[in-house]
């Protein structure tokens, strides 16, 4: 059945309200989680090792449990990605947190590896769930106008987690104020009493409307869509809002195959396949490799206890924050190809500035996190626009599938690739292999600009059905 519908554009046309706000709060808060969970762990893990703990588990059955998270997150977001698009937005983004929060809150309970495992597989599960639907349904809520700093915001925030994990760990595992089984179970049950406030949030947050006019329920759409312009009209105290700029015409789904999937990706797409992976692969090895392996080079060149190399998490947090904050308005405003091939290029070079600095010995741990601060306060500006890329370029009924493959691959090059090759020059106590692996994550990033200033799509400002087509769109070609 075809139908034709002017929801997309009266969804870009919105002006920016307080409806927006909880969108962004509801959906986009679980970044926050994200980050609160990955520091926590490695937080703890050196309590968790001990006997008086209660798991007693060794420093390998550690890092296991880390690959653990990460294999979790990776089939999550391929699982999850394609449900979002078979069974809508709303119905996985509540899903997704619901499985983020059991297996965090068991995780608090763990007596033993195993359990351990499982809760930590289960826990990446929800979160990698979370990346394809969120950015799905951001994106296709928020207005066309702002949607790239909106975008960089919400993947940004996932430092403000990791800063807050850093800073709550220390008071929680002093045996001091609590006991040495029960601190560094607490950090595990405040994340899934973060996860539960966030929940309530989320169940208002409606269904895409873009979904339910491609799935036949434009009527259900129409109803959404009415009670978004009336609470934006009130919120903001306008009597009208704008025309719409534009309709469209669809042939209604039920979903996508993975055959139609693969094809827009490798013959309908492939410079846009191409370019996501570009980005990916860069970003994922710079973080990977070298912001979760700063404790061991601070411990290990410049002899920082562990117990404090923890806190210098917390100024390079901030910086990767505050980079997408600052740096996101410029995406809309002079571009996404400009500013996504500077933000990969420029990192890279201040990379190599960095890795020139430490490799002649002028550098303390103090004078290093800075420098690392500023290498992170732009390729995290970088970073999170490698996420909003792969959700605008590609057609709407294959942008779950799309974020859910690239962040599987990027994870899993990053998050498995990365941090053993990195760790293994640091543990050589060699400063010129240390260096190299600096050199070598900064040519992925300026490799990642290079491809980007080629082969990018300017999507700033730009309606989601004008970059891509959907599938579904009569007469639709390639653009």
């Amino acid at each position: 059945m075809n139908v034709t519908t002017d929801i997309p554009a009266r969804m870009d046309r919105l002006p920016w309200a307080r409806w927006h706000w909880l969108v962004l709060v509801g959906l986009g808060s679980v970044w926050i989680l994200d980050g609160l969970e990955v520091t926590i762990v490695g937080a703890v893990g050196s309590r968790i090792t001990e006997p008086g703990s209660g798991l007693g588990i060794s420093e390998a059955q550690v890092g296991l449990a880390a690959s653990i998270y990460i294999v979790g997150a990776c089939l999550g977001a391929l699982f999850f990605g394609h449900l979002t698009e078979r069974y809508g937005r709303r119905r996985i983004f509540l899903a997704t947190l619901g499985v983020y929060l059991t297996a965090t809150v068991l995780t608090a309970l763990s007596g033993n590896a195993l359990w351990f495992y499982v809760c930590r597989f289960f826990t990446g599960f929800g979160i990698g769930g979370e990346y394809a639907a969120i950015n799905s349904a951001i994106d296709e809520m928020v207005p066309a106008r702002l949607r790239g700093r909106i975008a960089l915001i919400v993947n940004g925030s996932y430092w403000l987690g990791a800063a807050a994990g850093a800073a709550m760990a220390f008071p929680l595992l002093d045996p001091d104020l609590l006991p040495e089984d029960i601190g560094w179970r607490l950090t595990f049950a405040i994340g899934g009493l973060l996860g539960l406030i966030i929940i309530v949030v989320r169940r208002i947050v409606p269904e895409s409307p873009r979904w339910l006019v491609i799935h036949g329920r434009e009527e259900e759409a129409e109803r959404v869509v009415r009670r978004i312009e009336a609470e934006v009209e009130r919120e903001t105290h306008r009597d009208w809002l704008p025309e719409p700029a534009s309709t469209l015409t669809l042939e209604q789904r039920t979903t996508t195959t993975f055959r139609e999937v693969g094809t827009t990706l490798v013959r309908t797409y492939p410079r846009r396949t191409l370019l996501g992976l570009a980005l990916f692969a860069g970003q994922a090895f710079l973080y990977n490799a070298v912001f979760f392996t700063q404790a061991l080079v601070l411990t290990t060149f410049f002899d920082v206890p562990s117990a404090v190399a923890p806190l210098f998490i917390v100024p390079l947090a901030l910086g990767n924050f505050l980079g997408p904050v600052l740096l996101g308005p410029l995406f809309d405003t002079l571009g996404r190809r400009p500013m996504i091939a500077a933000t990969y290029i420029g990192s890279g070079l201040l990379l190599i500035g960095t890795g020139a600095l430490f490799q002649a010995e002028v550098l303390t741990a103090t004078t290093l996190t800075l420098c690392w601060c500023a290498v992170f306060f732009v390729a995290s500006a970088g970073a999170s626009s490698a996420y909003l890329t792969v959700s605008e370029i590609f057609p709407m009924e294959t942008r779950p599938q799309a974020i859910a493959l690239f962040y599987a691959i990027g994870t899993a090059l990053g998050g498995i690739l990365g941090p053993g090759l990195f760790g293994a020059l640091v543990a050589s106590g060699d400063i010129g292999q240390v260096t190299f692996g600096y050199y070598l994550g900064a040519g992925l990033m300026i490799l990642g600009g290079l491809v980007e200033l080629f082969l990018g799509v300017e999507a700033a400002r730009r309606s989601l059905e004008d970059i891509a087509d959907p599938l579904s769109r009569k007469t639709a070609a390639p653009t």
